[in-house]
């Protein structure tokens, strides 16, 4: 099988597991709408009460129309009250997360998202509006952040209630909606897989990022841990000021070489995103009785749209081991996928709510990079993709001023304009090079011609 045909074939069959297993997880399901009541079965007068709760209830949501570039996210809007399942609770959002697993739903490589069309968004942040029968440890009016699948970037979402977290006193939407995918995937990927002890040694790629200072922020509550960090240099100083001991470019330097320097034993614990020939190098950076904790694949996300040549490569360079080779290192490799962990309900509330009690002291807080508008999904993932970002991205259910809005296809129009420019100048460019072409060639031409002429006398002579 060829590196190109192995993620196509993985994702075939998670669309036929999808198609003959729909009843497996009900908990993953859209939220049903509650059809209008028919005219002719309803007095006018009771259907004048309806209305409002039913026919006319509307909310915003964005919608996955098809795997390819930003554009392929767009904002709807969704009609009919969505209805309560028992054990489930309504949540009027406030504030999602934005996560490098929605980034590689877009593109068609994360399974656990269902096909287009579909809502993504696995975290957010807001009030209980509504409880459903069984329900007894929330009600109306509780703010919470909520966990699932798929299905809450939108202004309403329903959830299992136990799904959901109190949200502490002075915590905000946008840190509540920043918390729950990156701190248990860091916490568990730490502790409950890296048993993290004083004075050991922890590489953390991405340091700048979501998973990355979370992860760090946790470090930090264990005595004397060193923590190396890879970000760009423009981001040394935040990582460095947030916990990272040793932080590394590694768009200049080799990071196996940096770590090497220092700690030339290797390290304790290495945690992966990346996938493909890292991995390979993050588990010849353990020293013995060393752990590696892969988490990801970020290196198959190039570009937009999913780019075969990347996911190839990464499929070419996967890493596998033969157990003996474990035995004699002495090493250990695990792996990690929150989406799988989705109906070990016990497990995540009881890691979600170590995480809140060390907010609450102080130890770990989300760090926000930036708060987008619903409209402006395509810049956030941008922003994302792009890796400038320093922190958790968020999009915010808030409408978008007016203001905004006109100013939006101002920034569109000098994007036109910058473009234009650009082609100016390269099409002068090439004018000019024609140009000096043209010079040369004259220039070759004149001592020709110098040349003929001095031969035309010889002529005459003869």
């Amino acid at each position: 099988m060829s590196g190109e045909d192995a993620p196509a074939e993985q994702q075939n069959a998670v669309d036929q597991k999808q198609e003959t297993k729909p009843a497996e997880e009900p908990k993953a399901e859209e939220p049903k709408t509650e059809p209008a009541p028919a005219a002719a079965e309803a007095s006018p007068a009771a259907t004048t009460e309806k209305v409002p709760e039913e026919d006319t209830f509307t909310y915003r949501a964005l919608v996955l129309t098809g795997y390819g570039g930003y554009d392929k996210v767009k904002l709807q809007v969704k009609k009919g009250k969505p209805v309560l399942k028992a054990g489930e609770v309504l949540v009027r959002v406030k504030a999602c997360g934005l996560n490098f697993a929605d980034l590689m739903a877009r593109q068609g490589l994360y399974d656990r998202l269902p096909s287009p069309p579909v809502t993504p968004g696995m975290e957010c942040s807001g009030v209980v509006e509504a409880v459903g029968e069984e329900v007894t440890d929330r009600k109306v009016g509780d703010k919470v952040m909520a966990l699932n699948r798929f299905g809450l970037w939108q202004e309403v979402a329903v959830v299992p209630a136990t799904h959901t977290f109190l949200i502490p006193e002075g915590m905000s939407f946008e840190e509540a909606a920043a918390l729950p995918v990156n701190y248990i995937t860091a916490y568990m990927m730490l502790f409950d897989f890296g048993n993290l002890r004083p004075n050991q040694s922890v590489l953390v790629h991405a340091a700048a990022g979501g998973v990355g200072i979370a992860a760090t922020q946790l470090c930090n509550t264990v005595k004397d841990v060193t923590v190396f960090g890879t970000a760009s240099a423009s981001k040394h100083e935040t990582i460095s000021q947030g916990g990272v001991t040793h932080p590394i470019d590694y768009r200049t330097k080799d990071y196996v070489e940096e770590v090497r320097k220092i700690s030339p034993k290797g390290l304790d614990i290495i945690l992966d995103p990346l996938g493909g020939s890292d991995t390979h190098k993050a588990y010849n950076l353990l020293k013995p009785m060393g752990k590696l904790i892969t988490y990801g694949a970020a290196n198959m996300l190039a570009g937009q749209k999913k780019n075969l040549i990347a996911v190839a490569k990464n499929w070419y360079h996967q890493f596998s081991i033969h157990t003996l080779s474990l035995i004699q290192g002495n090493k250990s490799v695990c792996g990690f996928h929150l989406g799988y962990l989705d109906g070990e309900t016990e497990l995540i509330t009881q890691v979600m709510n170590t995480i809140l009690d060390l907010y609450k002291q102080g130890k770990v807080k989300p760090h926000i990079d930036s708060t987008w508008h619903l409209e402006q999904v395509g810049d956030a993932m941008r922003k994302m993709q792009e890796r400038n970002n320093i922190g958790k991205v968020i999009l915010t259910t808030e409408p978008m001023p007016e203001e905004e809005k006109k100013e939006e296809p101002k920034k569109e129009d000098k994007k036109e304009d910058k473009k234009k420019d650009d082609k100016k100048k390269d099409d002068k460019k090439k004018d000019d090079g024609k140009k000096e072409e043209k010079k040369d060639d004259k220039k070759k031409e004149e001592p020709k011609k110098e040349e003929e002429k001095k031969e035309e006398p010889s002529k005459e002579e003869k």
